[in-house]
């Protein structure tokens, strides 16, 4: 101890001995306050490191200010604003399991409201740990008095300091980027940034992305929605007048199908006895079915924020951002005008999300709240045991038979979207669930897509069951689509053999065909469905929607067009840049003939101005977008229908209190069964339940206690 006391008296040992007790209290602090979801032993590396470097950085450059007591001052008010925002993280964290944003700070009285109102009720005895390290520091600093002799010949000493914290700092984001790969340019989730680089680095990445955002947003005014409001006017396409309205009043339900791809359906797999397997039975029975409108040629348009993508482009008709996750890097603040604000407005329909993974993924809590989503079932709400879980979440088949509780009782008509996650790369699967064949090629990867897609059918399939069974299959109709592709660009020569090619003829052209997701529209009692070989894509989906529901959308900011109009825009663009239309597919500056493949040169001035126009409104839409998003726009205009929208607070927190409110309504499928749950109707052969069946009704008021114990 003396040795310690030693050292520690003069300048450079106390910034050495100050960084080693916040780092010790913050990973204290991730092991009993914060569940960041670590796996494997690097992961573990990682999270052990992480708090180390950022506090380092900022002591080190007390070392540079002369006089000791200023010297030791700054660093104690250093000290204190780390140890203020660790707590405040960890107080925010037990109440609404997500850490703190400069929006949520400076923004809404979230923070006021939700976290310094309950301190008192969240505190607990291990909190003077995060705070008695600070008064030992403060105490410890001035009534210790330095020995100059210790720093004679020391020169070097700050700038060793400084630069030693630097490279931890590289070693620390060389690690994360192994592990999670484009960590900080897709920006996953919350947890990711604090399990990989920091608690500290979050605050800062945080505050920065949110500074940049909002010059973006201070340089916009009105006359840049006029230039966007132009663009939809001159694109909106009327509906088709016998489709207008033909599932009005109707349950939406929304089934997101996970890194689902075109070539899946209809899909034959030989298995080890030669014998052809289809891959999705169900799914395919769905897509041939005559009362479904099946789409053949959809594309997904999504970029680095994937699922989270396809999400905007469903709800809002809206591109995800060129670089990153729109949901994570705009979600929280934009105005938004989804799917759930104008279906509540125009027809009063009740939305809620359903999700198995934890609420901050790709920031959906905040998202959701800002597109009006009334109730959003994160795996808060469902039973995450271990084995029933994977990497994304809970498994497919007990995600949802957990969800009908929730669907039961949400007021009709509802509009519902279910995120499925078991088929995500790189498709693992435990060996009970697996009773599919694998494929054998020499990529694992693409062995197991098939296993994991069968699942995925299988799962999708015991849900209809159970809608069938329970009365709400006949008053609703389902949307069901890929997200985006599941079998990347590099492996795509791999699986070529698979779709009857040659993986060295493999080219850009077969990548972008790949690009290929299911589109259907499922309409219990509908006898004209048929597949349409429409192009069509992701950005069609909510207008589409609507129409069919009998609602008008001129008025609405939407880059798709309804694809049952007659003035319907074939042209596809992707988010990458690349353009594809039923005659031409453009990828940069080479140009194919999309029904045939063909590369096309010797393109005459006609084709080639064609081609220039195509390119002119591809770039005209996606600039659009961006600028609605980027510069949130939709604060300068809103529609008629949505100015006289009742305002709501939107809080998932206490959503089964509201919830519970609503059972009295007869519009609820349990109360149209005299108060019994439907449960027990669902039947699954998922091996996690041991055959037990969900046979008692949901006790919301316990269940909602349990949600927001810290």
């Amino acid at each position: 101890m003396r040795t310690i006391h030693h050292y520690i008296k003069n300048k450079t040992g106390f910034v050495l001995f100050a960084a080693v007790l916040f780092w010790l209290k913050t990973y204290l602090s991730y092991q009993l306050e914060f569940n960041l979801g670590v796996q494997g032993t690097l992961q573990e590396l990682i999270l052990f490191i992480n708090p180390l470097s950022i506090p380092l950085l900022l002591f080190s450059f007390t070392l540079f200010i002369k006089g000791e007591k200023k010297s030791k001052l700054t660093l104690l008010f250093i000290y204190l604003l780390l140890t203020l925002l660790l707590y405040s993280n960890i107080m925010y964290y037990r109440e609404f399991t997500d850490f703190l944003t400069v929006g949520t700070i400076v923004g809404s009285g979230n923070v006021s409201g939700g976290l310094f109102a309950s301190s008192l009720a969240l505190f607990k005895p291990q909190d003077l740990l995060y705070w008695g390290d600070f008064l030992f520091l403060a105490v410890y600093a001035f009534k210790t008095k330095r020995s100059d002799s210790t720093e004679k010949a020391t020169k070097l000493k700050p700038i060793l300091v400084l630069t030693s914290a630097i490279l931890l700092f590289v070693g620390n984001l060389t690690l994360a980027e192994i592990d999670r790969p484009q960590l900080l340019t897709r920006t996953f989730d919350r947890n990711y940034i604090v399990k990989y680089l920091g608690i500290n680095f979050y605050a800062g990445y945080d505050s920065y992305k949110t500074l940049q955002n909002n010059q973006i947003k201070a340089s916009a005014d009105e006359s840049d929605m006029s230039t966007v409001l132009n663009y939809v006017q001159e694109h909106h396409a009327q509906p088709d007048p016998d489709m207008f309205g033909s599932i009005a009043g109707k349950n939406l339900i929304y089934i997101e199908l996970e890194s689902i791809q075109q070539f899946l359906i209809d899909y034959q797999l030989e298995d080890e006895n030669g014998e052809l397997q289809e891959v999705m039975p169900f799914v395919n029975q769905l897509f041939n079915d005559e009362a479904t409108h099946s789409f053949n040629n959809f594309f997904h348009q999504t970029g680095q924020g994937k699922t989270s993508d396809a999400e905007m482009l469903a709800e809002n008709s809206l591109y995800g951002l060129a670089q990153g996750g729109a949901f994570s890097q705009v979600g929280s603040e934009n105005t938004f005008q989804s799917a759930s604000k104008i279906l509540e407005a125009e027809q009063d329909y009740t939305s809620a999300v359903f999700h198995g993974n934890v609420g901050s993924f790709w920031n959906r809590n905040d998202t959701y709240q800002s597109m009006g989503v009334d109730y959003f079932f994160d795996s808060g709400f469902y039973n995450m045991d271990e084995g029933r879980t994977m990497e994304y979440g809970l498994k497919d088949k007990l995600f949802f038979q957990e969800s009908v509780q929730y669907l039961e009782q949400l007021p009709q008509p509802f509009y519902t979207k279910f995120l499925t996650v078991t088929h995500h790369f790189p498709f693992p699967l435990d060996e009970a669930n697996a009773t599919f064949p694998k494929a054998d090629t020499n990529d694992e990867t693409i062995n197991n897509f098939f296993v994991t897609a069968h699942y995925m059918d299988e799962a999708i399939e015991e849900f209809f069951n159970y809608l069938k069974e329970s009365g709400l299959y006949e008053d609703s109709v389902f949307v069901l689509y890929g997200d985006h592709y599941g079998i990347s660009d590099m492996r795509n020569p791999s699986l070529a053999p698979l779709l009857d090619k040659y993986s060295m003829n493999w080219d850009a052209y077969d990548n972008a065909m790949m690009q290929r997701v299911p589109f259907m529209i499922h309409i219990p009692g509908e006898t004209n469905g048929q597949i349409h070989e429409e192009f069509a894509s992701q950005t069609d989906i909510l207008p589409t929607v609507l129409h069919l529901l009998g609602i008008e959308t001129q008025d609405y900011t939407f880059m798709g067009t309804d694809v049952f109009s007659p003035e319907h825009d074939p042209i596809v663009p992707l988010r990458n840049g690349n353009i594809i239309t039923p005659k031409y597919t453009i990828i940069g500056q080479t140009i194919y003939n999309t029904e045939t493949g063909e590369l096309l040169r010797n393109l005459s001035g006609e084709e080639l101005k064609e081609i220039d126009d195509i390119k002119t409104h591809a770039s005209a839409e996606l600039a659009a977008s961006d600028s609605i998003l980027m510069k949130d726009l939709l604060r300068f205009y809103t529609p008629e229908v949505l100015k006289t929208a009742e305002e709501t607070e939107y809080s998932y927190i206490n959503q089964l209190s509201h919830l519970r409110n609503e059972l009295n309504q007869s519009t609820t499928l349990i109360e149209q069964n005299n108060g019994q749950t439907t449960a027990p109707l669902y039947e699954t052969n998922a091996p996690e339940n041991n055959n037990e069946e969900l046979d008692q009704p949901v006790d919301l008021e316990n269940q909602m206690i349990e949600k927001i114990q810290p």
